[in-house]
């Protein structure tokens, strides 16, 4: 892109052909589909063939309507509860702002159309090329609401999707069965203000460690509550999992300054499907210059011999050596919400997590494990 800032609609208008090519270089890839197991209960092995070729799954249908509609009021709630401006202890009606009891700050916000990580030290230096950040209507406003954390302790929807038992399976077939928990934020891009992410690999702590693989850095879910589209979902380059930490600068130089990478593709979705994508895949999302909304809730889940005895990483304020005690306390939250999705489907099939095997009774939802668990249970994220 060129040094001047382009308008909303001028960027808009800009990238529709690459876009296009998006969307075609998308459906060229044989990685989508509903969420299938086979005969034993695991994960179709051809799912799983597909998500290690590319880097990335598409499931199509995954969660249906009726829960859908519950995670959106949970997480409208959550949007207008939001701090005006950052330090505010009201939202944007005068009234208190959600979340002013958290130990971690609950709301991410920054101005329309900005990239507030990229070309900065922040999140370990992984942003390091800015990407393009186009002016805003002269209507925007101050800030708009860019990530939102502790969904487990604020939205009761939430925390049953993340008991889901298909995607715990899904976690556990491509992690392992003693798999543990990354952490979980929700991605707010709003029609015509909502932020970008610059390009990055979202692990930093086994690049160089001599056991390193595809998976070392685990895998982020994307529950999508409303249809994504090029121009506000998230772009990925198939296959870059495999290649090792990746020169992003040298990337975007040899496309001519460009951040619309030429093979990249977006994760086009309708509600309710979910996609799941390698944290070592290289990825981005541009402003959102369109008319549409985006909400994903994403949580993500590690390899247990990916954490045991590393040190906090990101955005972890505690740098403490994850041992067996910090890992099992933040694993506790899976437990908590198979339970509370139990109560909630009584006739669905629970999954069994093998960590808290024949220890179901301990962590049933309630009041009594809500504080002991799930209360700033994110204080407790296992970032690597």
């Amino acid at each position: 892109m060129n040094d001047a800032a382009p308008t909303r609609a001028e960027y808009a208008a800009a990238s529709e052909q690459h876009l296009r090519e998006g969307v075609a270089r998308a459906a060229a890839l044989d990685n989508r589909g509903p969420l299938r197991r086979d005969g034993s209960g695991a994960l179709h092995p051809d799912i799983l063939e597909a998500y290690w070729k590319h880097g990335f799954y598409v499931f199509e249908s995954v969660i249906d309507e009726a829960e859908i509609a519950e995670l959106r009021a949970d997480a409208d709630m959550m949007i207008a509860g939001a701090p005006v401006r950052p330090g505010s202890d009201v939202d944007a009606l005068g009234r208190p702002a959600r979340g002013r009891d958290h130990a971690r700050e609950p709301y991410t916000l920054i101005k329309p159309l900005s990239d507030p990580w990229g070309g900065t030290d922040k999140l370990n230096g992984r942003h390091p090329s800015r990407m393009t950040q186009p002016v805003p209507d002269t209507d925007a406003p101050e800030y708009v609401v860019f990530l939102m954390y502790g969904m487990c302790q604020e939205m009761p929807a939430a925390l049953r999707v993340y008991g889901h038992p298909d995607l715990l399976a899904t976690a556990a077939a491509i992690n392992g069965p003693d798999f543990v928990p990354f952490n979980d934020a929700i991605f707010v891009k709003q029609p015509g203000v909502g932020g970008s992410v610059a390009w990055h690999q979202d692990g930093v702590t086994h690049w160089e460690s001599p056991d390193w693989d595809e998976g070392s850095h685990g895998f982020n879910f994307q529950i999508q509550l409303y249809p994504t589209t090029p121009a506000n979902s998230l772009w990925v380059v198939p296959g870059t999992h495999r290649a090792g930490r990746i020169d992003i600068p040298a990337r975007i130089a040899a496309n001519g300054g460009d951040e619309r990478l030429p093979d990249a593709v977006p994760l086009l979705c309708r509600p309710g499907d979910v996609t799941a994508v390698n944290r070592q895949m290289l990825h981005a999302s541009f402003a959102n210059t369109s008319p549409d909304m985006r909400l994903s809730i994403t949580f993500g889940f590690h390899r247990l011999r990916s954490v045991i005895g590393q040190r906090g990483a990101l955005s972890m304020e505690d740098a403490a050596i994850y041992d067996e005690e910090r890992i099992s306390r933040r694993s506790a939250v899976i437990a908590v919400a198979i339970d509370a999705r139990r109560q909630h489907f009584p006739d669905e099939t629970s999954f069994r997590y093998l960590p808290f095997a024949d220890r179901e009774d301990e962590f049933r939802y309630g009041p009594e494990t809500f504080e002991s668990v799930i209360r700033d249970y994110d204080t407790r994220d296992l970032a690597i």
